[in-house]
């Protein structure tokens, strides 16, 4: 491929796009993982590495890169971790139901979060850290954002409570709520065994949950419901069905009668927020298994 000299305090990656600008950014940086992209004939890895003025750039075909990848850049040995999405700020996932995503007080040695540790440290050594942003209930599967640094952490935490980060989540329900769409505004409490109960705004240590629904289709049994929620309260998707008189199938704690998935049928299904480096929009998404 045809190489080019870099400009004046133009990072890597700002590099690559101009020489490819018809490459995503995904393509780019894997680019960058495979050892293919060279300064000055050395191959450099770090996308955000700052360029001199001049410095020639060439990106090596596959057919000719003979280089050892580094021990650290080498695929992770085999942990059960679905990565829809990773760059140098951020690891996006898709968790499996009936998986924490951080350890309790109990101290759970398999959690999404331990999965992710493990995942990046064998990518990238044994400094290598992840940082939880949020947190989906253990029944819910679905995309979950972490971040590589605490910058990263805290701007995207920032986005969340914000209300800027937008939350799409997919239902099987029992029955079909009246109307294709609607909102459900409740004030939930839990207490310290986190079992959540709904009660009147004002009531102390009670949390505003808004939760926005509608109907993609239906049948006589049950209805898929997509929601969208404005806060992210514990089960707070789940105490809304069961107020419509839709329990998720699956979840018998909120009045559910079936369970033929054998787990509850809810899925975190997208995610949007800006990405911590740049601001620039993205948005991750996973289809649910069980529609």
């Amino acid at each position: 491929m045809p190489g080019t000299e870099a400009q004046e305090d133009e990072d890597l990656l700002d590099a690559l796009r101009r020489v490819h600008p018809d490459s995503s950014t995904g393509t780019l940086r894997r680019m960058l993982t495979e050892g293919r992209v060279e300064v000055d004939g050395a191959p450099v890895h770090k996308a955000k590495q700052v360029l001199e003025a001049g410095q020639r750039i060439e990106v090596v075909a596959r057919a000719q890169k003979q280089v050892e990848t580094p021990r650290h850049l080498q695929p992770a040995p085999a942990v059960d971790l679905d990565v829809l999405h990773e760059d140098d700020a951020i690891l996006v996932v898709n968790k499996p139901a009936g998986l924490l995503s951080v350890a309790t007080n109990k101290l759970e040695e398999d959690t999404l979060h331990a999965r992710c540790v493990s995942y990046v440290r064998a990518q990238h050594g044994e400094n290598a850290w992840v940082h939880i942003v949020h947190r989906l209930d253990r029944e819910t599967s679905g995309v979950m954002v972490l971040a590589r640094h605490s910058r990263y952490k805290e701007a995207l935490q920032q986005q969340f409570a914000d209300r800027e980060v937008h939350r799409i989540y997919r239902a099987l329900v029992e029955g079909r709520p009246e109307g294709d769409h609607g909102t459900v505004v409740q004030h939930l409490v839990e207490d310290e065994h986190l079992n959540v109960r709904a009660v009147k705004a004002g009531y102390k240590g009670a949390r505003e949950a808004i939760t926005h629904w509608h109907v993609l289709d239906a049948d006589e049994h049950v209805a898929d419901i997509e929601l969208l929620i404005e806060t992210g309260r514990r089960h707070q998707i789940r105490m809304a069905m069961r107020l419509l008189g839709c329990p998720i199938v699956g979840d018998a704690l909120h009045g559910a009668t079936t369970d033929p998935l054998h787990r509850v049928a809810l899925h975190a299904s997208a995610l949007e927020f800006l990405h911590p480096e740049d601001d620039e929009p993205v948005r991750f998404q996973c289809e649910p298994p069980f529609v």
